[in-house]
C-alpha cells in the first residue's frame, strides 16, 4: 500500500521550515557552514499507529530507457521506503528512497548511494539536478528559466557507470519519523549516521549487492555524512572503493565565525575575492584572471593574514594598514569598511555589502546570483537569492516526476528544505564547540587503504568554501599514500556545481575516471 494509505492517524506537524532566509541566517549567525534547520524546539509531531501493526510498504517498480550519446539505457527504478527498526524489531522511522538500477546487469555492478545535506535537505537536488537519469531543465548557466518546469532526459547521468540509490534523510523528503522520540534519536551526527549505514545495510542485503563495488556520493552536509559514514559502514565490515564529496565541509571550525575563531576569515577569502573578480568589483587584472587571483590570495590567506589576526592589537600602525590595504584589493570592499570591521568581514556582512551601491546583494549558496533587501541599509540579506533561484523548478518538477513517471503516489508533504527535523545534535550536547568528522574519514582511510576520495569545489560556494576544505584536507593527519588517493578538482560554479552545463560535464569525467579506477574489470 502507498504511503497515503498506510497512515492511519497523522496529525498536524509544526516544524519550521528552512526557507531561503534561515539559510541565510544559519551562514551568517551560527557555527556551521552547511544551511541547517532551526526550529525553535521539537512541536508535537506526527503520531502514528505503531508500525508494527501495519504491512510494510511494497515498493513500486517501473521500467525505463533514456538514449545517451546513441546508445539506449534501459533501466528499473524501485521507489519506496524502507523501514528502520529497534535494536526490539520495532520500526520507528522510513527512509524513502529510489533506485536506479541497469537492466541485464549482474548484481557486481559499482553501486552508488546518495544524498544531499543541510541538515534538513532532501536529495532532490543531486536526484534531479546531477546523477539521476532523468533532470530539472534549467538555464545553461544555471539559473531558473520561467514557469511551468520540465525535465528532461540527463545526458550527464552516472547510471552508464553505476546502479543509483538516492535517500532522504529522516525529516525529509517522503521520510519519517513515526513518533517525536523517534525523531530526537536520528536528528543528530551520529543518530543520523546510524540510519543511513543501517540503511544501506538492509539495501545490500534486501537487493543481494553485497558483491557489488561501493561509493557514496554526498553534497555539503552530505559530505560531512559520507565521511563519517565511511568510519561507521568499514567498522561494520562495508567497505568502500570511493567517496564523491560536492561541496565539502568536514571541521566546521573552518566556516564558524565566532568570537576567538579567525580560521572562518582566512577560509572564506579567496571566496570572497572570487565572487567580487565575478562582479567586476576589484582592479582589472584581478577581475579577468580567476585562476591567477585565487594563487595570490590563498598565498596572501596562508602566509601573511593568520600572523596578522594573531597579532590582533599589537598590529603596528604600518602593519594594519597594510592588512586593510590587501583586503579591500581582493574583496571589493572599502577600506573604511574594512578597518571598521577589525580585519574580520564575516559572510553575512560581505553579502550585504559587495553590491550595496547597486541596491543588490550576493547568494550564499552561489555568489554569482543576486538578489535584494527590503531596506538598503540592512546589515545581512533577506534572503539567498541563489537558493530561490533554484528551488522552485526542482519542486515542482520532482512533484511531477515521482507520481507521473515513477508512479509513487503520497499525499504527504514532500520536505524539500526543512519542516520535519528537529534541532539538530552533535557530540558533546547541543550545538556546542565545531563538529569534525575528518577523523573518521582518517579512521576509513586506515582501515580501507582501496579506498578513494573525489573532492569537487566550486569557485563562488560560500556555504563550504573551497579553501576550508583544503585547510582541513591538509591539516587530518593524511599519510603520503592516502593523500594520493584523494583528488581535488574546481569548477567556475557555486555550490551545486553541477546546475551549469560546462561545470556538469566536468564533473561527469571526474566521476567516470574514479569509476574507472577504482572498480574491479
Amino acid at each position: 500500500m502507498l504511503a497515503s494509505r498506510r497512515i492511519l492517524l497523522l496529525f498536524a506537524v509544526a516544524f519550521t521550515s528552512l526557507s531561503g532566509t534561515a539559510q541565510q541566517r544559519a551562514g551568517a549567525g551560527t557555527q556551521y557552514g552547511p544551511a541547517t534547520a532551526q526550529p525553535g524546539g521539537i512541536q508535537p509531531a506526527a503520531t502514528l499507529i505503531h508500525k508494527d501493526e501495519v504491512p510494510e510498504e511494497k515498493p513500486v517498480v517501473t521500467q525505463h530507457s533514456i538514449t545517451l550519446h546513441g546508445k539506449t539505457l534501459a533501466y528499473t527504478a524501485t521507489t519506496g521506503r524502507m523501514p528502520i527498526k529497534t535494536s526490539a524489531g520495532v520500526t520507528d522511522a522510513e527512509m524513502f528512497y529510489v533506485a536506479y538500477t541497469l537492466d541485464g546487469a549482474t548484481k557486481k555492478r559499482p553501486l552508488t548511494f546518495v544524498f544531499n545535506g543541510g541538515p534538513g535537505s532532501a536529495t532532490i537536488w543531486l536526484h534531479m539536478g546531477a546523477f539521476g537519469p532523468r533532470k530539472v531543465r534549467m538555464l545553461p548557466n544555471g539559473f531558473m528559466p520561467a514557469p511551468p518546469f520540465e525535465i528532461e532526459d540527463n545526458e550527464q547521468t552516472w547510471l552508464d557507470q553505476t546502479d543509483l540509490v538516492f535517500i532522504d534523510a529522516i525529516g525529509t523528503g517522503y521520510s519519517r519519523a513515526l513518533s517525536p522520540e523517534a525523531g530526537k534519536k536520528y536528528w543528530g551526527l551520529l543518530g543520523d549516521l546510524d540510519a543511513f549505514g543501517e540503511f544501506i545495510r538492509l539495501y545490500l542485503q534486501k537487493n543481494s549487492r553485497w558483491q557489488s563495488p561501493l561509493y557514496l556520493a554526498g553534497e555539503s552536509y552530505g559530505t560531512t555524512r559520507a565521511a563519517g559514514l565511511s568510519g561507521w559502514l568499514v567498522d561494520h565490515g562495508i567497505a568502500l572503493n570511493g567517496i564523491v564529496l560536492i561541496s565539502t565541509v568536514l571541521n566546521f571550525q573552518s566556516t564558524g565565525f565566532a568570537v576567538g575563531n579567525d580560521l572562518p576569515y582566512i577560509s572564506f577569502l579567496p571566496t570572497y575575492a572570487l565572487t567580487a573578480a565575478y562582479h567586476h568589483k576589484l582592479a582589472p587584472e584581478l577581475n579577468d584572471h580567476p585562476e591567477a587571483l585565487k594563487k595570490e590570495v590563498e598565498a596572501w590567506a596562508t602566509t601573511e593574514y593568520p600572523v596578522i589576526l594573531q597579532k590582533g592589537d599589537s598590529l603596528t600602525p604600518a602593519e594594519y594598514q597594510s592588512a586593510v590595504d590587501h583586503l579591500a584589493r581582493f574583496t571589493g570592499l572599502s577600506k573604511t569598511f574594512i578597518a571598521h570591521s577589525d580585519l574580520r568581514v564575516d559572510l553575512s556582512h560581505f553579502d550585504a555589502e559587495l553590491l550595496r551601491e547597486e541596491g543588490k546583494t550576493v547568494g550564499r549558496l552561489d555568489g554569482r546570483f543576486t538578489g535584494t533587501n527590503a531596506s538598503g541599509t540592512q546589515q545581512s540579506t533577506d534572503f539567498d537569492p541563489s537558493e530561490a533561484g533554484i528551488r522552485p523548478p526542482y519542486t515542482s518538477a520532482f512533484g511531477d516526476y515521482v507520481k507521473q513517471e515513477l508512479n509513487y503516489d503520497s499525499d504527504l508533504v514532500y520536505w524539500v528544505l526543512g519542516g520535519g527535523i528537529g534541532p539538530w545534535e552533535y557530540p558533546g550536547g547541543g550545538r556546542s564547540g565545531f563538529p569534525d568528522v575528518s577523523q573518521m574519514l582518517l579512521r576509513a582511510f586506515a582501515k580501507n587503504p582501496y579506498m578513494h576520495v573525489l573532492v569537487a569545489e566550486g569557485y563562488y560556494d560560500a556555504a563550504t568554501p573551497l579553501f576550508g576544505v583544503e585547510y582541513t584536507l591538509n591539516h587530518m593527519g593524511l599519510t603520503p599514500e592516502m593523500h594520493k588517493n584523494i583528488v581535488r578538482d574546481t569548477f567556475v560554479a557555486g555550490h551545486m556545481v553541477y546546475i551549469d552545463t560546462p561545470s556538469i560535464k566536468k564533473l561527469k569525467k571526474d566521476v567516470d575516471t574514479l569509476y574507472r579506477e577504482t572498480a574491479p574489470k
